[in-house]
């Protein structure tokens, strides 16, 4: 059976191209590599699927994808952040807004939201093709005959859909393929690297506070003692680092400076000031003279770090606060204004959210997701030269960029 449209790639991206391309009519075909569909999507919002962000409208919401964002402002706008949650809530998934106005499936199962693709598909007539790796892509003149399976099957088309994704979470089959097919189309690949990723620390105390979490607080990134990035959020210790949104979020900006000493600096309470802190960590004090040092800053700091802060202060734990010296008390404030840490560098793909670079821009149409090179192709998905940051923005990419594509290919 010849197809109107091939998908390649059911990921969150593809699955929206294949649906809406199915839904105005066109014979369609899914490819999938893997068994089941929406491997990657299962684990967004660590398994709660974070479907988009609720902050913007669509001009401000494609600045927060820096120098590449005004390429989305057309996709933005034909089908955005409104858009995807009302195509879940009309399909039975409930949604709600949590901090930083990440939308969230309200159930917290991320298997709601594939089901609901699923469905999406199942409407659309789509025939779906699992365990499908593709071997080869035939071009023909300025245009793709078919594309040849690992089984030698051969499956063509009128129009092909390259949603592959990118390099990040290799186990989920996202392995960069879509890359090499594309350079070999003709198409510029601009470099590729992890982007959303813990940060490793050279500290050795990072694996005593390992599962701690950190609310609202600023972290200050220094390459060589000078500023590059600040930030103020959530953040969490790991065996061997740091994550959490507020981590993950600098981690771009952190990976462009590591040939250098990168040293970051936590405010662990960046709503007072070195002076307001030292009022209030007097007060504290004054207020209970023969309390223990150890029992008189959990008003401040978490449990887990005090004995930590206080040893690198050099300080007794046992000591009475009515006996702190000045120079001990500016010692700890000194620590919870600027707890330095030492970045050791970045893990690789396995551990990042998102893949920066990716397919050239300037060579695809961004009202239809058609390659300016090849007439029948068309690009969705993190495979674009697009990435944002975390809290539901490179989903939104999915969507959107994949609604476009499926439109435009479904409809001709």
């Amino acid at each position: 059976m010849k197809y109107d449209v091939v998908i390649i790639g059911g990921g969150p991206a593809g699955m929206m191209a294949a649906g809406r391309a199915g839904e105005l009519g066109a014979r369609v075909c899914l490819v999938e590599k893997n068994s089941r569909l929406g491997v990657k999507l299962l684990i967004t919002g660590h398994g709660r699927c974070n479907i988009t962000n609720n902050a913007y409208a669509p001009r401000e919401m494609a600045s927060m994808y820096g120098k590449n964002g005004k390429f989305l402002l057309s996709a933005f706008s034909r089908f955005g952040v409104g858009d995807i949650i009302n195509f879940f809530e009309d399909r039975g998934v409930k949604t709600k807004i949590e901090k930083g106005n990440r939308v969230i499936t309200e159930s917290d199962k991320a298997q709601d939201a594939l089901n609901a693709l699923a469905g999406y598909l199942k409407e659309g007539r789509v025939d779906l093709k699992l365990n499908a790796e593709v071997r080869n892509i035939v071009r023909k003149g300025d245009a793709i005959e078919k594309i040849v399976l690992a089984t030698d099957e051969e499956v063509t088309a009128k129009r092909f859909v390259l949603c592959t994704g990118g390099k990040s979470y290799p186990a989920t089959g996202s392995t960069g393929d879509g890359y090499s097919w594309a350079q070999t189309l003709g198409h510029t690949v601009m470099p590729t690297s992890p982007s959303l990723t813990p940060v490793l620390l050279k500290d050795a105390i990072v694996k005593e506070l390992e599962g701690l979490s950190l609310r609202d607080v600023r972290i200050t990134a220094y390459k060589d003692d000078k500023k590059f990035d600040s930030g103020v959020g959530d953040a969490l210790f790991t065996a061997n680092g740091m994550s959490g949104p507020l981590i993950i979020n600098m981690s771009k900006s952190i990976g462009k400076e590591l040939s250098g000493n990168i040293t970051l600096k936590i405010d662990l309470v960046p709503d007072l000031d070195f002076t307001a802190l030292d009022m209030r960590i007097r007060k504290e004090f004054q207020e209970g003279p023969n309390r223990l040092l150890k029992n008189c800053l959990d008003m401040l700091l978490p449990q887990k770090l005090i004995p930590v802060i206080v040893r690198l202060a050099g300080i007794d734990s046992e000591k009475k606060v009515k006996d702190i010296t000045k120079e001990e008390r500016k010692k700890l404030l000194h620590l919870m204004k600027e707890f330095s840490l030492k970045v050791e560098g970045l893990p690789g793909f396995d551990k990042a959210v998102i893949t920066t670079g990716g397919v050239e821009l300037s060579e695809i149409d961004p009202k239809t997701m058609r390659s300016k090179l090849i007439e029948n192709l068309y690009f969705a998905g993190e495979i674009l030269d697009l990435d944002g940051p975390t809290g539901g923005y490179n989903l939104q990419v999915c969507w959107s960029t994949g609604y476009a594509a499926g439109e435009a290919a479904g409809s001709k």
